[in-house]
């Protein structure tokens, strides 16, 4: 599209002192005769673009000239206030809300249209997300450490970190940063934690490593679990695993294969079916649910 391949060339031009006509051919994959014909439009539009012939020559804007480096189209601004939107419904204040209106009202001619992308990032917990979330932005921010009572599957504990980063994966909020008592970098869950504090300890900044979000580091898939599922569970299991986690046996029941990341969650999942999955593999996790279902028993008939 014309009006695409000339905002293109003009982001170009803002970004490099000169650019030749063949490179800018090469880039937006047109003719050379093409290029030299937007050119031509992009100054008769009023931007002073200069030609300089022979070695050493090129295509760049004239000296002097002032233009905001950051050319957004109608779509561009769509997605950034989608994004903004999104964060605005985590927030505990206003400043996202204050911050839209103000792109808003300077692109009011630009931004047309009705909403076509709505992300609610809040959860049952926002009223004790809110301000954590805002407590350790500050704390990013001013580089101050940020002390929590933290609940781990493996007990309790007083943790103080440096933050540096806010993560939003797996439909839960993170706080990623460098933990001083086990001298690494760490992940920690918001909703796990009690009485964040920002102290008024400094901490200079380190060359933080950037956090492996990728699901094969935080969830090592080590066991392959197998289990005869009721039909009427197929949509928890396509909703969970997708559709390709079973294949459907004569008698309508599903036969699941996966691999699982622990032995614990994995037991507490199968439970939430009750009376509805058979498992066939690993062993250990047969014995257990039969432990459970016995205790259970044991409860209800005393």
């Amino acid at each position: 599209m014309k009006i695409d391949r000339m905002i293109g060339i003009l982001s170009v031009l803002l970004q490099n002192e000169k650019v030749t006509a063949p490179d800018l051919a090469e880039m937006f994959e047109v003719s050379r005769r093409t290029i030299n014909r937007d050119i031509d439009a992009l100054c008769k539009a009023g931007i002073p673009i200069a030609t300089l012939q022979g070695y050493g020559g090129g295509i760049k804007i004239m000296d002097g000239y002032r233009m905001d480096r950051t050319i957004l189209t109608s779509k561009d601004m769509q997605m950034i206030l989608a994004g903004l939107r999104s964060l605005d419904s985590i927030s505990g204040s206003s400043y996202y809300r204050t911050l839209m209106e103000k792109i808003q009202i300077g692109a009011s001619t630009f931004v047309s249209g009705r909403d076509s992308i709505l992300i609610d990032l809040s959860s049952l917990h926002k009223a004790s997300l809110a301000p954590k979330i805002q407590l350790i932005q500050d704390a990013i921010e001013e580089r101050k450490c940020l002390s929590f009572h933290y609940y781990a599957p493996r007990g309790e504990s007083k943790r103080v970190i440096e933050p540096y980063y806010l993560v939003f994966k797996w439909s839960s909020w993170y706080v990623w940063g460098w933990c001083t008592g086990k001298k690494d970098y760490r992940m920690f869950k918001l909703n796990r934690m009690d009485m964040p504090t920002k102290t008024d300890i400094s901490f200079d900044i380190k060359e933080a490593p950037l956090p492996d979000l990728s699901t094969e580091k935080i969830f090592p898939f080590e066991i392959k679990v197998k289990a005869i599922f009721s039909h009427e569970s197929k949509w928890r299991l396509v909703e969970e695993f997708g559709v390709g986690c079973f294949t459907e046996n004569d008698d309508g029941t599903l036969l699941f294969e996966a691999d699982y990341t622990d032995m614990e969650n994995l037991l507490c999942w199968l439970l939430t079916f009750g009376d509805k999955v058979e498992v066939i593999e690993p062993e250990e996790i047969k014995d257990e649910m039969i432990c459970i279902a016995k205790s259970i028993i044991e409860k209800y008939e005393t």
